[in-house]
């Protein structure tokens, strides 16, 4: 499971089956300790009704794929909580 932002939308009318009625929303992964590397935007299946700014919990893999409710979905990312608040005690983190 990942911390990341929504920054935008995707649309794709023709698609595989398993993602018909699914909205696609496009995630930049959010980079919380000093050393980890910034990772690429990642299309997510929206499971919870999330919307474009706010921070959202991903998960990938067969978790994302239990989401759906279909083990055989077409999916490799899933949005499944809306982050309210983050505390970070910076003292902690790894350097």
């Amino acid at each position: 499971m990942w911390v990341g932002k929504v920054i935008g939308t995707l649309v794709a009318t023709p698609k595989d089956d398993t993602l018909t009625g699914s909205k696609l929303l496009i995630v930049q992964p959010t980079q919380l300790g000093l050393n980890q590397g910034r990772r690429a935007p990642v299309v997510a299946v929206d499971a919870i009704g999330a919307g474009t700014g706010e921070s959202v919990l991903v998960v990938e893999g067969s978790s994302a794929r239990h989401v759906t409710g279909n083990a055989s979905a077409a999916v490799d990312a899933a949005i499944i909580g809306i982050i309210d608040n983050i505390e970070l005690d910076n003292s902690l983190l790894e350097e």
